[in-house]
Order: C-alpha cells, then sequence, then structure tokens
C-alpha cells in the first residue's frame, strides 16, 4: 500500500508555512537561530524559536491551552481545506490523529508547579490535561470533532518519525481511510537544562559533523501531515519506505559503530524496494553531538559507499526533538514539490572543516541538485535516546 502524503503544514525557526520555510531553507538562512538567555540559568543560549505570532486556541477549548497545541493549530490551519475536503470524503469517524511529541504543554506545568511551590495554589490558568503526552492528538481531534484514532507517540527524537510509520500502519491495517501525522514540541525550561546538564548544548551555533563540533541547539516546530492511501491532483509525493530498530545500547549513548542505525536505513531501502544509488539526498540527524555524528558518519559510509548528498539541516532550526523526525520529512518533501523548479536541496551549513577521524560525506551545498530521474528518493534519519532509530524514504511514487 502507498501512503501518499498529500498535504503539509509547518512552522518552525525558518519561518510559516510552505513557501517562507522552503525560501530560507534551501538558502541556508540560519537567521532564526538566536542568542536567548532565561531557558537555562546565567546562561545565553541559541535557540529555534517560532517568531510568528500563534493562533489563540477557542474559547470553548480552555483545557487544551498550552503554546505546544497553538503550535500545531498554526501547522493545522495552513491546510484546513484538506483537511474538510477529508473529512467530507471519508468521514469524521475515518479520520486518525498520530502525533509525536516530547515536551507537550510541559513547560506550562511547570509554570504551575512553581506558583505551587510559592503560593500553595496553582494559577487560574493551570490545567492538568495541557501536561499529559496525548494532549497534541487530544486537542487536535477535538478541535475537527474526529472521532477516529487518536493518540501520541513519544520516543525521544524519532517520536515524529514514527508517527508517520504508525500512521502508514493505520492505513494499511484499515484503521482509517486518513490519518493526520507529524509531531509538535515546544522550547521549554525542562528541555534546555536537561541537556545542559548532560553538557551537550553548544554556546554558538550548532555545527554538525565538523572537528570543532562541541554539541546541540534547541528548536521548536510542529508539523502536519495529511496521510491517505490516494494520491493529491497535484503530485504524487508519498512515505515509500520506513526502518525501524532499537540497538538498546545506553540510556542517552548511541551505538558507537552505528549498528542500529544501518540497520533502520537498509530496512527502509528494503521496504521501499529499492538500492542505496537511488536515492539522491539525504537529510542526517545531524544533532553535532561528538558521539551522534561519529556514529552517524560510520553508518551512512557502510550503506552509501559510493555516497550520496546529505545534509543536516538542525543549524537552520535547531534541534526540535520530537518534531524532529515529521520536520526533516517534511524538509525532503518540499524538495519534492513542484514549485522547487531548480530542484535544490537543503545545503549543509557548518565551519567546512571535518573531522579526519570520521569517514568523508558527500555534502550538499547551494549548487549541489536533485538528480532526474523517473521516481526521486530521499531518505531522513531519526536517532533517539536508548538507541531508537528510524529511517524514512519520501519519493514520487511510481
Amino acid at each position: 500500500m502507498t501512503a501518499y502524503l498529500n498535504a503539509v503544514g509547518l512552522i518552525c525557526a525558518l519561518g510559516e508555512g510552505r513557501a517562507e520555510v522552503a525560501r530560507k531553507l534551501f538558502a541556508a538562512d540560519d537567521s532564526g537561530m538566536c542568542a536567548a538567555s532565561g531557558w537555562v540559568p546565567e546562561r545565553s543560549l541559541p535557540v529555534g524559536a517560532v517568531q510568528a505570532e500563534l493562533p489563540p486556541l477557542p474559547a470553548d477549548m480552555a483545557t487544551h491551552q498550552s503554546r505546544n497545541n497553538q503550535l500545531l493549530l498554526a501547522a493545522a490551519q495552513q491546510i484546513d481545506g484538506d483537511i474538510e475536503q477529508a473529512i467530507r470524503r471519508y468521514g469524521r469517524d475515518r479520520i486518525g490523529v498520530i502525533l509525536g511529541t516530547s515536551t507537550s504543554g510541559i513547560d506550562e506545568a511547570g509554570r504551575g508547579i512553581a506558583t505551587w511551590l510559592r503560593e500553595q495554589a496553582f494559577p487560574a490558568d493551570y490545567q492538568y490535561p495541557q501536561q499529559v503526552l496525548s494532549a497534541p492528538a487530544n486537542f487536535l481531534a477535538d478541535w475537527l470533532q474526529l472521532s477516529g484514532p487518536a493518540y501520541v507517540i513519544s520516543t525521544a527524537c524519532t517520536s515524529s518519525a514514527r508517527a508517520l510509520l504508525s500512521a502508514r500502519r493505520a492505513l494499511d491495517m484499515g484503521l482509517c481511510d486518513a490519518v493526520l501525522c507529524g509531531g509538535v514540541d515546544t522550547l521549554c525550561k525542562l528541555t534546555l537544562n536537561g541537556f545542559c546538564s548532560l553538557e551537550a548544548v553548544s554556546a554558538q551555533r550548532c555545527n554538525p559533523f565538523s572537528q570543532n563540533r562541541d554539541g546541540i541547539n534547541i528548536g521548536e516546530a510542529a508539523v502536519l501531515f495529511l496521510m491517505t492511501r490516494e494520491p493529491s491532483a497535484e503530485h504524487s509525493i508519498a512515505l515509500l519506505g520506513a526502518g525501524a530498530s532499537c540497538d538498546a545500547h545506553h540510556i542517552s549513548a548511541p551505538e558507537p559503530n552505528g549498528r542500529g542505525a544501518q540497520q533502520a536505513m537498509q530496512q527502509a531501502l528494503d521496504n521501499a524496494g529499492i538500492k542505496p544509488g537511488q536515492i539522491g539526498y539525504l537529510n542526517l540527524h545531524g544533532t553535532a553531538t561528538s558521539h551522534n555524528d561519529a556514529m552517524e558518519s560510520l553508518a551512512v559510509n557502510a550503506i552509501f559507499p559510493d555516497g550520496v548528498p546529505c545534509s543536516s539541516t538542525k543549524p537552520l532550526t535547531g534541534h526540535t526533538l520530537g518534531a524532529a523526525g515529521a520536520l526533516e520529512a517534511a524538509f525532503c518533501w518540499l524538495s519534492l514539490a513542484a514549485d522547487n523548479t531548480a530542484q535544490v536541496l537543503p545545503p549543509h551549513l557548518w565551519d567546512g572543516q571535518p573531522d579526519p577521524a570520521l569517514p568523508a560525506l558527500n555534502w550538499a551545498t547551494a549548487d549541489t541538485r536533485l538528480a532526474p530521474a523517473s521516481s526521486r528518493y530521499l531518505m531522513s534519519n531519526s536517532f533517539a535516546f536508548g538507541g531508537n532509530n528510524i529511517s524514512l524514504i519520501i519519493g514520487d511514487a511510481p
């Protein structure tokens, strides 16, 4: 079964909507990465914050109020025409909602708990449902009055990539006729302080795969795809392959040789029925931490011994955690879209100083073009704590 990605709404540090995000993505515009204080005590750090004004939630949905849900609403409103068409075609009980997140509304919860510790009372706007991990799916299903399956996957940085894989499975099993799938995560103190405690956060814009790399930047984003079994009238972009593995090497460190990452990429290729040489571009997980980049370099070199154009887009958006898998799949989607007439790919933004200890990769530049082919295939990698690995292949369906 082919799972078509008929529409996409997205918002991140690059901007809001397909046109703005694509323009800045292909120009490697990192202006959305800005130093900010207040997240971590006595430190100013680059973060990929969304600067756009977010839509308010309807007045009768106060229990859903959180920045996370506002980001999701901003993405959903971009494709509301496609969603309404799907509702008319399939019915509200045949549309599922499968999302990934790692933060949900924990930032609002943190502020509420801080108030309680000071005053022994929660603030008037504190709502417990804000912080449960299922909150984004509950909100979207309630807002659209959908009664199909609705749930959230939270597997750290693979959450939304796994949501796309699960959405395809839901269609294949006949549970739904359409699925709203993707992910959303918001900047919050808990996340930033947690990564700082791991000594994994860079004080500069992140520098993936450089010998000078020294950690990640954190960002926020929301991405929402409409997935169905039928192509849209405008294109036939689809999720053609997916691979998942869990090497369980360590609670936070990746398996050093990239064994699990290799398994996920090979599974995705096998699932799509294609060879490594048919992949036209690879969006790397590329967090700019020492261990992740080393592991991924080894894995990519093993799967693509002849090379493949690749880049990490995290210097442009920050690491959006539970939203990253869907966001970077969306970047592949934008690379295939009809309005990308020049066939450009996301360039790799770094200092150009490779790590001599790592295999050399084929970096996409501003001059790199997607090779013309009857079918175009792009891969996106997502790797998470606990050795949780996902690779997705987005392409033109035959």
